[in-house]
C-alpha cells in the first residue's frame, strides 16, 4: 500500500512537470518577442543605411527650454550665440549686453564636467577631464561674439 508521504511528493513532483511545461509551451507560443531580439539582428551597415534614411526624411530636432508665459521666445537682437568644439566636449555659450554665458555643454565621449563657470560674466569656462586627458576652454566677448580667450578668431 502506498503511504501519503508517497502519494504527497508524486503529486508535487507532477504539479512541477505540469508548471514546467506549461511554463515552456508558454514561451514558445509568445516566441522570440521574449527570448529574441524583436526585428532580429542589424548588421552595422543597415543600421547606417537606416538612420541616413531617417535623418533625409526628417529635419533635426531642435531642443529648448520650454517659455514661461511671461518670456519671450526670441532672443533679443543683440544675442548672438556660438557653438565650440574641444577634446573634452562641446560648449555652446552667447554673448548678451557685453557679457559671456555658457547656454550648454555636452561631455565627449571618455570625458566628464569637472569645472563650470557658466557666467554671465567678463569670462566662463568649462573644465573637462577623462582618459584623454584634460581639455578647457575660456571664454568672453569681443565685438558682441563669443570667442575663445586669446585667440584671435
Amino acid at each position: 500500500m502506498v503511504s501519503r508521504r508517497s502519494l504527497a511528493a508524486l503529486g508535487w513532483l507532477a504539479a512541477v512537470v505540469v508548471a514546467t511545461l506549461a511554463g515552456i509551451g508558454a514561451i514558445r507560443l509568445v516566441g522570440d518577442s521574449l527570448t529574441g531580439t524583436p526585428g532580429g539582428v542589424r548588421s552595422q551597415a543597415e543600421v547606417a543605411r537606416d538612420l541616413a534614411a531617417a535623418a533625409d526624411r526628417s529635419p533635426a530636432p531642435t531642443i529648448a527650454p520650454p517659455a514661461s508665459p511671461t518670456e519671450s521666445t526670441t532672443p533679443p537682437s543683440d544675442v548672438q550665440r556660438k557653438t565650440f568644439q574641444i577634446a573634452g566636449g562641446t560648449v555652446v555659450a552667447r554673448c548678451e549686453n557685453g557679457l559671456v554665458s555658457i547656454e550648454t555643454w555636452s561631455a565627449a565621449q571618455g570625458f566628464a564636467l569637472r569645472d563650470l563657470d557658466e557666467g554671465p560674466d567678463d569670462e566662463a569656462e568649462a573644465k573637462f577631464e577623462g582618459a584623454g586627458g584634460r581639455s578647457e576652454i575660456k571664454l568672453e566677448c569681443r565685438a558682441g561674439q563669443p570667442v575663445r580667450k586669446g585667440h584671435d578668431d
